[in-house]
């Protein structure tokens, strides 16, 4: 699939940061086929709350209905698309996706309720589209399974994301995250998240060796790391194994 179709969107204004990381050198050109009504990933999508009202996230009905798979020559057509890079070489790795939320509406969706799984072998790719108002993660690791905490959670390196936030006046966000892997005691594998449009990244690299703009035990408590985009479309690369 030609990346110039995928990378086509919307000419909005974005949030533009300074990145040392490295970014992955995809072509891009804005208008480019680019719709001004996207598709959505679930049919049965959320209201916005009403002001001063508790609101509850976006999670798809049916649950998980707001995490859809799409051909890559239509990716564009959604409005926030997340591109999954497998490893550069060597063995296939499982990613997982899951909502903040679980079915019952409690917090704990990385307790073995993933929406989506799937398997990347060397230099496959995969798109995966998310409806307004998600909010969740997604973990991967090599070989068919992700590893567990003590409790059941998955334990590799994460990716966390947000987008199009009701309650945050359409903002989006992600970052990278080693935390549940660290305090597993397990392995942290390398993941980088970059998003296209403000060349802004989160990257941990294998072990922790390099922390960039990312989330690790140490800063646990600390808010704001990582992308955080102004409302509009979204189009994050997700690079697994990554290595500086």
């Amino acid at each position: 699939m030609s990346a110039l179709i995928w990378f086509a969107i919307c000419c909005q204004s974005h949030q533009q940061r300074p990145c040392s990381e490295r970014v992955p050198n995809f072509p891009r050109q804005e208008l480019l086929n680019s719709p001004r009504i996207y598709l959505i990933a679930n049919l049965a999508r959320p209201t916005p709350p009403s002001k001063g009202k508790a609101h509850s996230r976006n999670v798809g009905n049916p649950y998980g209905s707001n995490i859809i798979e799409v051909p890559g020559d239509k990716a564009n057509q959604y409005k926030y698309v997340v591109r999954f890079n497998g490893p550069p070489e060597g063995d296939d790795w499982s990613v997982v996706i899951w909502n903040k939320l679980k079915p019952d509406g409690i917090q704990g969706g990385w307790y073995g309720k993933a929406c989506r799984r799937f398997t990347l072998a060397a230099g496959q790719t995969r798109f995966i589209a998310f409806d307004e108002d998600s909010q969740g993660g997604w973990a991967a690791a090599p070989g068919t399974t992700i590893p567990l905490d003590s409790k059941g959670g998955y334990a590799s390196t994460w990716g966390e994301f947000d987008f199009g936030s009701f309650v945050n006046d359409g903002w989006s966000g992600f970052d990278v995250s080693a935390i549940q892997a660290q305090n597993a005691g397990l392995e942290i594998q390398g993941m980088q998240i970059c998003d296209v449009l403000t060349h802004t990244c989160s990257a941990i690299t294998r072990d922790a060796s390099h922390v960039y703009n990312a989330y690790t035990r140490d800063v646990a408590h600390v808010g704001g790391i990582g992308g955080n985009l102004a409302p509009g479309p979204v189009r994050l690369q997700v690079a697994l194994d990554y290595a500086k």
